[in-house]
């Protein structure tokens, strides 16, 4: 081989491992951090809701509405026991000083999940987090109706709705 195809394959390897290397550093950054582009400058108001209604087939049609709760209770995680008073206000669940409940663990995103007043109760939504928010075990993907006494989970936090 020449000399020249040489220090091309040398080149080539240094730019190949240099990829390998901004990879690594960009995953790690995005585990740490989340991903910082998703987030819109400003809150979205509660009316900026898709206008279909709610699924909800986790409330039963006899139980009535979670409009009532006034507390948020965690019943485990490393805040177990702690109580938050609930106001009309939607209230932020994550990792980020500047949410209403501040939930340190590695499973919790940065802005992880929203609990909100809609209509008849309140509603949980996702806010694309990594690990994902569950309501009695199963996913939430779309803002879904909270029943009173129902679990939510979010990281290794669990938290329920009372009056």
């Amino acid at each position: 081989m020449s000399e020249l195809t040489l220090l091309v394959l040398k080149f080539g390897f240094l730019l190949l491992l240099w990829v390998f290397v901004f990879a690594i550093i960009y995953a790690l950054r995005s585990d740490l951090f989340g991903h910082v582009t998703r987030r819109p400058q400003t809150e979205t108001p509660v009316t900026a809701f898709p206008s279909t209604p709610l699924p909800a087939p986790l409330i039963d049609s006899k139980s009535e509405g979670s409009k009532n709760a006034k507390r948020l209770v965690i019943t485990s995680g490393a805040k177990a026991g702690l109580e938050i008073d609930l106001t009309d206000q939607p209230l932020t669940i994550g990792r980020s000083r500047e949410s209403g409940l501040v939930i340190r663990d590695d499973y919790t995103s940065t802005h992880h999940a929203k609990l909100l007043l809609w209509d008849e109760g309140w509603v949980i939504q996702d806010l694309d987090s990594t690990n994902g928010t569950f309501l009695n075990d199963e996913r939430v993907t779309v803002p879904t109706p909270v029943p009173i006494g129902a679990t939510v989970r979010i990281g290794t936090t669990s938290f329920e709705l009372r009056r």
